[in-house]
């Protein structure tokens, strides 16, 4: 697997990359937020927010509109707020300076495990519809009341898994390990900040919530 390495801390980059090398990873390193918007090829990024001429949440906004390539930021703000805005953003995880080594590369192994687990192929072709909403699992295209609805990757993959059994009730703890991961160590308040994303994007009433439960997806009758 190809990591891109976003990081300008000359005492932590040889260090990093002479581990990661040692885990079996091929490394590529951006030391600027314009050098990691340059780069290609890679698997996943790996994006310290403290760049020296880009706000790393600018960097890892922009990544996420250009592709799905998973992005695991590394913050020395350990606030939850600012953690869960960057996972709005599109981050696919986070580590908190200072971090250990094995840890970090059990987030990246987790994260890449996730994505490599999915499998559009076996999606083609397939359309999920329920009511005003529409899903082609092969293109990954949203609509909503025949309107074409923009998600980031995380909030599609949240749709889609309620989607799948419309006014199923999916309990808390089985959304974050489909949609997140089995062992997210993540706060939970990130999956709250999703479901608010969605209606927001299609409609208040399109995702129920249970209380002391979970969540669920109406039938999105049409108006």
């Amino acid at each position: 697997m190809h990591l891109l390495v976003v990081e300008d801390d000359q005492s932590i980059i040889e260090p990093l990359r002479t581990g990661l090398q040692r885990e079996g990873f091929e490394v590529q390193l951006a030391a600027t937020g314009a050098a990691a918007l340059a780069a290609a090829g890679y698997d996943l990024v790996l994006l310290d927010l403290g760049l020296p001429d880009l706000d790393g949440r600018t960097v890892c906004r922009e990544l996420r509109e250009r592709s799905d390539v998973p992005i695991i930021v590394v913050t020395a703000r350990s606030a939850e707020i600012d953690r869960v805005s960057l996972l709005e953003l599109g981050a696919d995880d986070y580590v908190v300076k200072p971090f250990g080594f094995r840890e970090l590369v059990a987030r990246i192994r987790a994260v890449l495990r996730r994505t490599s687990a999915e499998k559009p192929d076996s999606d083609a072709g397939s359309c999920l519809s329920s009511g005003r909403l529409s899903v082609d699992l092969r293109t990954r295209r949203v609509t909503f009341d025949e309107r074409p609805v923009s998600l980031t990757p995380k909030e599609y993959d949240l749709l889609v898994y309620l989607a799948r059994d419309p006014e199923a009730v999916r309990t808390r703890e089985e959304i974050i390990a489909a949609v997140w991961d089995e062992n997210w160590w993540g706060p939970t308040k990130t999956l709250d900040v999703h479901i608010a994303s969605l209606r927001k994007k299609l409609a208040a009433d399109v995702i129920e919530t249970v209380r002391g439960v979970g969540f669920r997806l109406t039938d999105c009758p049409p108006l």
